[in-house]
């Protein structure tokens, strides 16, 4: 199934909408819902949609896990879907959330080096925005 195939498939559809929901919903519940669900995806689509609602809430939590966390965001294995996330970091219009994220993965204990690195280009390349 080719991009354009998953894009105007019902149920990616429904996907998006469901995702659009959560991003909406000010519950801290969402946010799990879209860490545990979302960015677990096989589909690099829903990866991607999750880690741009994630931004978009701008929120400590929601900001946490597509910067933080191995395998999401910034960090995810699809340059696609990390390059997403970095361009909807870009685009924030407070970026100042973000920043505080960014500076506390790079200082975190126990924060895994490549994870570390990341969140310095990234923090390096806000600050030029």
């Amino acid at each position: 199934m080719t991009t354009t195939d998953i894009k105007t498939n019902k149920n990616y559809i429904r996907v998006s909408d469901i995702i659009d929901s959560l991003t909406i919903n000010p519950s801290s519940d969402a946010v799990s819902v879209l860490e545990e669900i979302g960015t677990n995806s096989s589909i690099d689509e829903v990866r991607e949609m999750t880690a741009r609602a994630l931004v978009k809430r701008n929120e400590v939590s929601s900001l946490s896990v597509v910067i933080s966390n191995k395998g999401k965001g910034i960090n995810d294995m699809s340059t696609v879907v990390a390059m997403s996330t970095i361009n909807s970091l870009l685009s924030l219009e407070d970026k100042e959330i973000a920043m505080t994220v960014l500076e506390n993965t790079i200082s975190g204990e126990g924060v895994e080096e490549d994870v570390r690195e990341n969140a310095r280009s990234v923090k390096a390349l806000m600050a030029l925005s």
